[in-house]
């Protein structure tokens, strides 16, 4: 079923060309253009679309965009799809709107500039489309980089985690030692995994909203992911020693050395003597070393490996940005949906505007029989027995006392 608007422009290229072809064959006549329509009495749909605002017009009515144009006129050998109307431009959302010089044109009420309303990953109503895969450039750069963010932010929770379940050795000693280095380690690694599920929604549905907030909190977690690096480091560069030592005989209570005790298998501070947790263990006489040193010793190593860690994911993580930024609004060739705007759509009144233009240039040039003609078709064309006025033919009419004028107000055109 071809769409009305496909027909109109079909007729009107049709009826150009052959009256360009009689232009000699038909003499100019001298009555006003279109008089012979001037004695049509106007019907009440005129009344009521007299007082039409001009929001309700579309702003195509001063010129019509070849960029949608191409496919009503002359469909082109591009659109290889068998059993598709090629007159009629393509309609709706889905990931085939988003291919290279795929134009979209929208039904009326359509709002879905991000063509995610249908099925998954933005198939069509009722169905699956599997269309062959043509991912550009910048879309792999992305799936790439959103992979190495998954990897790493998956593999930091997970032993965030199991840290805090006390899946290791010593991480009971981690636990109580450096409990606020953990509890930032584990809400950078959170955050970067939320981050990166937007980042795969953006991806496999090309929709640039998602990749916009996932790009926004890429550097949120930037800088979730850095302030457990600056502070391990800075605890282990700067006076490691005095600070183990005010640690135990301040921060920690009784139960915190008790645990640190039996990881490490030591008694007291110094000695058994000196800030000791009492345990079975742990006595007066128990012949078990003092857990300084063996204390120190790990937190040397263990704060040594976390700010490694930490900053070698610091240019990863910048080459992340770095590829959101540049091509989270090129996932697609196409900039943004290809979707005409709203205030660009054609409505029957604006059409109403363009065949009133369209009819006083087909009358100065070739004479008010031939535009009558062509405009009765275009009206049956549309299945309008009353073509609607517009304010452009009311004004045209009211300032003008001739022929014209009145003809124009008879036809609404």
């Amino acid at each position: 079923m071809r769409h009305p608007l496909a027909e109109h422009v079909g007729h009107f290229t049709q009826l150009s060309s052959t009256h360009s072809r009689s232009t000699h064959s038909h003499p100019t006549s001298n009555r006003p253009p279109l008089a012979s329509m001037s004695s049509t009495p106007p019907s009440p749909a005129h009344q009521e679309t007299t007082n039409l605002l001009p929001k309700d017009i579309s702003l195509s009515v001063n010129y019509l965009p070849s960029k949608f144009s191409s496919g009503l006129l002359s469909p082109g050998a591009r659109r290889r799809k068998p059993r598709v109307d090629l007159s009629v431009p393509k309609r709706g959302g889905g990931r085939e709107a988003f291919k290279t010089s795929e134009p979209r044109m929208p039904e009326e009420g359509d709002e879905d500039y991000d063509g995610v309303s249908g099925d998954w990953f933005g198939g069509k109503e009722g169905g699956r489309t599997r269309p062959r895969m043509r991912w550009n450039k910048f879309k792999w750069t992305l799936f790439v980089a959103n992979v190495c963010l998954s990897v790493y932010a998956l593999t930091g929770l997970i032993s965030c985690l199991l840290t805090w379940f006390d899946v290791f050795e010593h991480a009971d000693i981690v636990r109580v030692g450096n409990r606020t280095e953990l509890i930032l380690s584990t809400i950078a690694a959170a955050a970067a995994t939320i981050t990166s599920v937007f980042g795969w929604a953006g991806i496999l549905l090309n929709n640039r909203s998602f990749l916009a907030y996932y790009t926004f909190f890429l550097w949120i977690c930037f800088g979730l992911l850095v302030t457990p690096g600056y502070l391990t480091y800075k605890q282990r560069t700067f006076n490691l020693e005095g600070k183990i030592n005010a640690q135990w005989s301040r921060n920690l209570a009784a139960a915190g050395r008790l645990r640190i005790q039996n990881r490490l298998h030591c008694c007291g501070y110094y000695s058994p003597f000196v800030e000791a947790t009492v345990s079975q263990t742990c006595y007066a006489r128990s012949v078990l070393p003092g857990c300084k040193a063996a204390y120190l010793h790990f937190e040397r190593r263990v704060l040594e490996i976390w700010y490694t860690i930490v900053f070698s994911l610091v240019p990863l993580h910048i080459f992340i940005i770095l590829a959101g930024l540049l091509c989270s609004n090129h996932v697609t060739y196409r900039f943004g949906k290809g979707m005409m705007p709203k205030a660009y759509r054609l409505s029957m009144n604006s059409m109403a505007i363009i065949m009133d233009k369209y009819a006083s240039q087909l009358a100065e040039q070739y004479g008010s029989d031939v535009a009558s003609d062509i405009l009765a078709r275009s009206r049956s064309n549309f299945g309008l027995d009353s073509p609607p006025c517009t304010p452009q033919t009311a004004s045209v009419s009211s300032g003008s006392g001739g022929g014209t004028g009145r003809a124009h107000e008879g036809m609404g055109m």
